[in-house]
């Protein structure tokens, strides 16, 4: 049996000293507790950016432009229930400050500490693009 894709895009937010910003997922939502990157699901006939600018504004109060969203890597996950397919971006600029409105916490780590934060299966293997990145 096949499962359903999920389209989901995410974002790695770096600041000037090289930190990544994770979220924890909060109570009540499947996975509660782990840490993921920022992002959300692609709405029917939404490009990955077009979420992306979406979801960070919703999620953080941040804003995105299209040509700070750089295409980094992807994940590609087979969950219970669906396959998880998604691509991370690097976001380095933005604009206003970053408020948590959705998460039980926020997070600025090196990637070299994320694995102090328990991950979701998906987002986890994304975290080693990072290390040699930053």
């Amino acid at each position: 049996m096949t499962k359903p894709m999920l389209l989901v895009a995410a974002a790695a937010l770096v600041d000037a000293d090289g930190r990544v910003l994770i979220c924890q997922r909060p109570e009540g939502k499947q996975l509660a507790g782990l840490w993921e990157f920022p992002g959300g699901k692609v709405e029917p006939g939404e490009t990955p950016e077009a979420c992306l600018i979406r979801e960070l504004e919703e999620e953080l109060g941040i804003v995105v432009s299209r040509a700070c969203l750089a295409p980094f890597v992807f994940a590609s996950h087979a969950y219970e229930g669906f396959h998880l397919l998604m691509p991370l971006y690097l976001v380095r600029r933005w604009e206003g400050l970053v408020q948590n409105r959705e998460h039980k916490a926020l997070a600025w780590v090196r990637p070299a500490q994320m694995d102090a934060y328990p991950m979701p299966p998906a987002d986890g293997p994304l975290v080693a693009w990072l290390r040699d990145l930053i």
